[in-house]
């Protein structure tokens, strides 16, 4: 018996050229399942075999848990004061373990065996193929559509067979068994039965490693791709920037005669692509990737992260593109929210801004216009800045006098102060449950006490814009703190 575990571990090591431990893992599990076989329940069994001798040794075994954890699993679980007098010593996370008497392997059923052996194998050759794979590094991948399952094309690309979900194809595109192609590496599942690869075509990624393969001043380090932005099959933008004062960035990547741009362009399905120069200023990136259209002035909001953008009427379709395209991918690329406006829309909403302010620095102050109109026109745009500017710098206004400014520097911190205090008592009325709200910060609560959303009800009730617009977070943040909120609802009901 031991010599012939031995002599078939040996075999199948070779046959399939897999390390010895695989096999000896595989056998030890269809060992383990056989014994299990003995008894009713859910038994927990361990096999271990002798790696020199061939000799096996089966046990069934308990996993110490604590006390006040309970039985989860009565038939594989002891209790840590009842393990204690059976071993004493013994510590939570350890196991207790009963010696079986060894099963003849001719009892297993030979066919079995083998077969649970074999799946094992072909499990590690997998496992081996893919970490081959992994080791090269590859990024972008060509193969060959095998065949199409469910909308998906199966790639075969070497030993390896990938995905390509149908989603992750270009629009329009027309994939057929025996096209040659090629995709991005989306991600690895080493969880899946089936193919573990999976490709895509729409990726930002892709483009980008389409580019570095089509520039060689990319892998020389002379030039970078900072990032992209796609609306796959139509339009893409990347910006790019050259660390060698000697390279044109734009004209390096467009190629002698546009050839690399349309190598790029060709692999996309005729994806037009724009290139534009990365900057390190926020604003002067904004409007380069707004390009082609022309940009008259652009106002940044820091808190917000966004940033008013005026055009004229004629740059307007341009600079917003069809169907919003060119603002989005703008959007994406820069990872600012850039909003578009006319000079009419820009002076409307800088008049309403300024109204606003007037009013607060009249209210809050208890100043008059004029007073409040030359605050303004000198570039103070809050109270915190009337209350804390260094002194000289309001000593420099012309029409205060010292007086006046620190008349207006102690109004500004009562004002402060009244609003603090006010603020404080709104923070503490925000029911508890709505404090516990994952992504809830003191900050955010301030604003939506200040806001009246002051119980989890009164969170989960507010609309997407609303939330955003109030906590100054995105989109789709809110979102998902709005259905954070809501889980109790559906918890009720349940």
């Amino acid at each position: 018996m031991s010599r012939e575990i031995l002599l078939l571990v040996d075999a199948l090591a070779r046959e399939k050229n897999v390390a010895r431990e695989v096999v000896f893992g595989a056998l030890e599990n269809a060992l383990a399942s056989a014994m299990k076989k003995r008894f009713k329940e859910d038994a927990d069994i361990r096999v271990t075999i002798d790696r020199t001798t061939g000799e096996h040794e089966g046990y069934r075994r308990w996993l110490v848990v604590p006390d006040d954890a309970g039985l989860q699993e009565p038939d594989q679980q002891e209790m840590y004061s009842d393990a204690q007098e059976i071993v004493p010593g013994i510590e939570v996370g350890e196991y207790i373990e009963e010696a079986l008497e060894p099963e003849e392997f001719g009892r297993i059923g030979a066919q079995a065996a083998k077969q649970a052996i074999l799946q094992r194998i072909r499990d590690a050759e997998r496992e081996q193929v893919l970490n081959d794979f992994l080791e090269r590094g590859e990024n972008i991948i060509s193969g060959t559509v095998k065949r199409m399952d469910k909308g998906d094309a199966i790639i075969e690309t070497g030993k390896i067979e990938a995905r390509l979900p149908r989603t992750e194809t270009i629009p329009k595109e027309n994939i057929r068994v025996g096209d040659r192609i090629r995709a991005w590496v989306l991600k690895v599942d080493h969880a899946a039965r089936g193919q573990q690869v999976i490709l895509s075509r729409t990726a930002p990624e892709f483009i980008r490693q389409l580019f570095e393969n089509e520039v060689p001043e990319i892998e020389q380090g002379l030039l970078e791709i900072k990032a992209a932005a796609r609306d796959p099959g139509v339009r893409a933008k990347i910006a790019v920037i050259a660390y060698d004062k000697r390279i044109d960035p734009i004209g390096t990547c467009v190629g002698m005669r546009g050839s690399r741009v349309t190598a790029v362009r060709n692999e996309l399905g005729g994806e037009q692509v724009d290139i534009v120069l990365w900057a390190e200023d926020p604003a002067e990136f904004v409007i380069g990737a707004l390009a082609p259209a022309h940009v008259e002035s652009i106002v940044v909001d820091e808190d917000k992260h966004a940033m008013d953008v005026v055009v004229d009427a004629e740059n307007l379709p341009k600079a917003i593109g069809a169907r919003g395209q060119n603002v989005r991918l703008a959007s994406e690329l820069t990872g600012w929210q850039i909003n578009i406006m006319t000079p009419e829309e820009s002076q409307n909403r800088q008049e309403e801004e300024r109204t606003e302010l007037r009013q607060a620095f009249i209210s809050k102050l208890d100043v008059d216009e004029e007073v409040a109109d030359i605050l303004i026109d000198e570039g103070f745009t809050g109270l915190e800045e009337v209350a804390y500017v260094p002194l000289q710098e309001l000593l420099e206004i012309e029409a205060f006098d010292e007086d006046t400014i620190n008349e207006l520097r102690t109004r500004a911190r009562n004002a402060l102060l009244t609003e603090a205090i006010a603020q404080e008592e709104r923070v503490q009325t925000v029911a508890q449950d709505l404090l516990e709200v994952e992504g809830i910060t003191p900050e955010l609560i301030a604003k939506l006490a200040e806001n009246e959303v002051l119980t989890l009800d009164d969170l989960a009730e507010l609309a997407t814009d609303e939330l955003s617009e109030i906590s100054g977070m995105s989109e789709e943040e809110a979102s998902q703190m709005i259905m954070r909120a809501r889980a109790h609802w559906f918890d009720d009901e349940a």
